[in-house]
């Protein structure tokens, strides 16, 4: 169920031919069939993806969605609020595990934020002092409300927010886009995203609860109750993924609902982080379930309900790291697994053309 104000853009189907074909070509390279396992599946799921048999991960990025949550207050992390905005300031500097990693995998990275409390050095537009990092102040909000006591955001701010990504993902395919990997800052926000999975899965609290920024003892079951409590108070509805949303999520969690449907829409692949992008997947795809099809898990976090996320969604993780940073860092890793796909897809040969002996012709 969506409002009317919120134009969700429709999702194509997998192109099955660009899939066969790709699948055809696995059969005849120089190796014996499905030894390359994953690789050859993500090959053929990229292809469909793309709607060519020929796909490619050339030109990628990540988006960074950051934002503040209220229930913060109640004590659910092992860092205070204000290192949200100081981790932005990091991003934008390139000193984060994220600029690191994207580096590495020759990605570039766009910060956005969409509801951090207090002051950071963004305008409305891109800061070509900070390239290859580009940040944009696209704030709705100073961060949501305390969802122990109220929705954490209205309805159109809910809404709002997913626009946010929508745009997010036009200006980054004006910039040439192959594949778009998802991250995000906020305190708190595995306690949002808990609550999110819990709702949607049906799953008890106790078990999609993580230890987030490393809470332990009497801190964690304060976060688990807290999460409990969320819920009854605000009573979100599973069927309908924006007031879920609304009430028991975040702002960056709503800006990466939208990158996930902006870039479905655009045949884009989206290869998700961890928990909190796991938690935004579950909104976007009780919005549009036929953005499923588009989503490449890149790894099993250590945060105790993404498992429970990826099973519900049915996916299947490229790594499985012990992370829990969030920020896209997993995500940017598993792009260079996407790259060994396409690559022994288009370049290896075939058995006719390297005179060998066995396989299909």
């Amino acid at each position: 169920m969506t409002s009317n104000r919120l134009n969700l853009p429709g999702i194509p189907p997998i192109d099955a031919a660009a899939q066969d074909l790709a699948r055809a070509r696995q059969a005849t390279l120089t190796k014996p069939p499905g030894s390359l396992g994953r690789l050859e599946e993500l090959s053929a799921q990229l292809a469909g993806i793309q709607g060519t048999p020929h796909p490619s991960v050339a030109r990628r990025a990540v988006i960074v969605m950051a934002a503040d949550h209220g229930v913060a207050e109640e004590g659910v992390s092992a860092y205070p609020q204000e290192v949200t905005r100081q981790m932005v300031a990091n991003f934008l500097h390139g000193g984060a595990a994220i600029n690191v990693l994207a580096r590495q995998a020759g990605a570039r990275v766009t910060v956005i934020n969409i509801g951090v409390r207090g002051p950071l050095p963004l305008a409305g537009d891109a800061l070509e002092e900070h390239k290859p990092v580009t940040g944009f102040d696209r704030r709705i909000a100073a961060g949501t409300a305390n969802m122990t006591r109220e929705p954490a955001m209205s309805r159109g701010q809910a809404e709002a927010s997913i626009c946010v990504g929508l745009e997010a993902v036009g200006l980054e395919t004006s910039q040439g886009l192959d594949v778009l990997a998802t991250g995000d800052m906020g305190i708190a926000n595995t306690t949002a995203s808990a609550a999110i999975a819990a709702a949607i899965t049906g799953r008890p609290v106790a078990e999609v609860t993580g230890r987030g920024t490393g809470v332990e003892g009497a801190a964690f079951a304060r976060k688990v109750r807290t999460v409990e409590l969320a819920l009854e108070v605000n009573h979100p509805d599973p069927r309908d993924g924006i007031d879920v949303l609304s009430k028991v999520g975040g702002l960056e969690i709503g800006g990466l609902v939208g990158v996930i449907l902006g870039a479905a829409a655009k045949r884009i692949p989206v290869v998700l982080d961890g928990f909190i992008s796991g938690a935004a997947a579950l909104i976007a795809c009780a919005l549009r379930p036929e953005a499923r099809a588009y989503l490449i898990a890149s790894h099993r976090s250590a945060e105790a309900g993404h498992r429970a996320v990826l099973e519900y969604l049915g996916l299947e993780p490229l790594l499985d790291l012990r992370l829990r940073l969030g920020e896209g860092t997993g995500a940017v890793l598993a792009l260079q697994l996407l790259e060994a796909a396409v690559r022994t897809l288009r370049e290896m040969a075939t058995f006719a053309e390297a005179n060998v002996t066995g396989g299909q012709t």
